[in-house]
């Protein structure tokens, strides 16, 4: 018995003649017969009776028929998600970011991917860049976002963005007509700054001070986001990711090249062996795309 004669068999009792059976299988009608016949001779056991032209199956076949039917629906199920997998409609992706991107930016970078794709499943984790190259490495994610640059081993990485820091200032700031921040401009500003123990903060400090240029350190904080917040209060001026330029949705701050550029990129790391899955690809290619709609020229580098 194979799963040609069953779905000839199930065709035969849907359809009550061979011809319709054939038509619904798109096979000749002999070999619709063939197939039929085949099936009585591996089970040992009549199927059908003919009445006035009709195939009438017997109380044997309807008790085969609800087994076939059981069995045929699975099948059917299996070649859907099949399909659905192969066509990017099923599966799931364990994502770990970094927060400059994960708080929000891709929030609403999945949730376009998830409209186009609206039976795959995906866990979202936000970790600092350090914990996010662990979680790649020791494969307990299927992909991860991180910023760079960083000064510990990463896995492969496909580059997303290269952008610039940006000079977050209150919209009425003295600085605000200005297209170019440098630091000389800032001079005993207050200033919202990341903590040591954030690399970025070394790189900033070290710049402002190979300037001669002192500013009033009162405010801390490690991301970029609660920064904005702090810069719209009123609190002082920061330089901050361009993604978090992005995701500001607010009208009480302008952004402004800052001089010398502060590069800071914004990676996926992929899997450390083998190919991209089907569906990690075409996610990858989607960041890609979203980037490039949703991020200005002017804050890339």
């Amino acid at each position: 018995m194979n799963l040609r004669q069953l779905e000839a068999f199930r065709a035969v009792i849907l359809g009550q003649t061979v011809t319709r059976a054939a038509e619904m299988l798109h096979i000749s009608q002999p070999a619709a017969t063939r197939l039929i016949a085949s099936l009585e001779e591996d089970i040992g056991f009549s199927l059908f009776d003919r009445i006035k032209g009709r195939l009438q199956p017997t109380a044997e076949a309807m008790t085969l028929y609800q087994e076939v039917q059981r069995s045929l629906l699975g099948v059917e199920r299996i070649a859907r998600t099949a399909q659905d997998i192969r066509n990017l409609k099923r599966g799931s992706l364990h994502i770990a970011c970094a927060p400059a991107m994960g708080l929000s930016f891709l929030p609403r970078a999945i949730a376009a991917f998830m409209a186009e794709h609206d039976q795959v499943q995906i866990t979202l984790m936000v970790q600092s860049s350090r914990e996010v190259v662990d979680l790649v490495v020791g494969q307990r994610c299927d992909l991860g976002l991180i910023v760079l640059p960083n000064t510990y081993p990463s896995p492969r990485a496909e580059r997303l963005l290269a952008t610039r820091m940006l000079c977050a200032l209150p919209a009425g700031h003295r600085l605000a007509e200005r297209t170019t921040i440098v630091p000389e401009d800032l001079q005993g500003e207050p200033f919202i700054s990341y903590p040591q123990s954030i690399g970025s903060r070394q790189h900033i400090d070290a710049i402002f001070a190979a300037h001669g240029v002192e500013r009033e350190l009162r405010l801390e904080t490690q991301l970029s986001q609660p920064m904005c917040t702090f810069v719209e209060q009123g609190l002082g001026v920061a330089l901050v990711d361009a993604i978090s330029a992005v995701e500001y949705r607010g009208n009480g701050i302008v952004f402004r090249a800052f001089e010398p550029a502060i590069e800071m990129d914004f990676s996926m790391l992929l899997p450390i062996q083998g190919p991209l899955s089907k569906l990690q690809a075409s996610f990858l290619a989607h960041m890609q795309r979203f980037i490039e709609a949703q991020v200005p020229v002017a804050y890339r580098f």
